[in-house]
């Protein structure tokens, strides 16, 4: 994955004046979309687009202390107007781009580099299961796609599920793990920009076929699957495992993501208060 990783800076590098577009940097990537927007964020601290501003801007910065004129500098990387280069410029360094041409200030952002970091000697927990087929069963719903924080859509969709819903859930469940869990598939092929939904869903795991119009169902075929347990402060111990999960261990494992759903479930603890048992289910495959 490292290799890739570099593979698309590399590439982002040498298309700067570019429209750059998904289908030719998911070739680099070699997973999906969402996927790897997960292990750039994880791994870089920001997103994908706001890395190639930064750099967009850096390299313009450069062309403007070489004594290039603002307006050639804005078109050459993609601006449609001066005045968005110049709020973009002014935002992102702090001075307008004429500043940089009068008296020579400028603000730089290098070029990214990945490699693996051993972090304090810590292990990570993890274990790989091979699963049949199933069926994702539950309540479902197009929301936004987000990396941290709480995403209200999905807590809304949580609040909607009921009575009657939840009993044929329970009905159904019949695989490990038998818990109510929280899948995520289906993200928009939006590459460039952090924006566009994922289908969420909440629900159980089943074999069985027979399901009524009142829950939504997704099949799943049989994978690998790669599942990490955590347990602590909840909601942050899990939030961080998902994080180390695909800025240290996915890098440097043997194994890559599978384009499919992936899920989670949560234990909360009943005698300390925010505190919860919680395992993160990955579809994977060898390398």
């Amino acid at each position: 994955m490292l290799r890739e990783l570099n593979l698309v800076i590399d590439y982002i590098e040498d298309h700067l004046t570019d429209e750059l577009t998904l289908e030719e940097i998911s070739n680099y990537a070699g997973v999906s979309d969402y996927h790897f927007r997960k292990i750039f964020f994880y791994l870089a601290g920001l997103t994908l687009s706001e890395y190639i501003k930064n750099r967009k801007l850096s390299e313009a910065n450069k062309d403007l202390l070489n004594g290039e004129k603002v307006t050639d500098v804005a078109f050459k990387y993609g601006y449609q107007s001066v005045d968005g280069f110049t709020r973009a410029f002014k935002k992102w360094s702090g001075f307008l781009p004429s500043a940089v041409i009068k008296k020579g200030v400028s603000k730089s952002y290098p070029k990214l580099s990945f490699v693996i970091t051993v972090k304090g000697g810590t292990t990570m927990e993890f274990r790989i299961e091979e699963k049949p087929a199933f069926h994702l069963v539950g309540v479902s719903k197009r929301v936004p796609m987000q990396f941290e924080g709480v995403n209200k859509a999905i807590e809304k969709l949580a609040e909607s599920i009921t009575d009657e819903q939840m009993e044929e859930m329970h009905s159904l469940q019949n695989i490990d793990p038998k818990k109510i869990v929280n899948a995520s598939y289906d993200a928009d092929a939006k590459f460039l920009k952090e924006e566009g939904d994922l289908t969420h869903l909440i629900g159980v795991l089943t074999t069985k076929d027979q399901v009524s119009d009142l829950l939504d169902k997704v099949s799943v075929d049989a994978y690998t699957w790669a599942i990490f347990p955590n347990e602590g402060a909840f909601p942050s111990t899990l939030q961080e495992t998902m994080a180390k999960t695909y800025s240290e261990w996915l890098p440097s494992s043997d194994y890559e993501v599978i384009n499919a759903p992936t899920f989670s479930f949560t234990n909360m603890d009943k005698d300390k208060k925010d505190y919860a048992y919680s395992e993160i289910w990955i579809p994977v495959r060898k390398k």
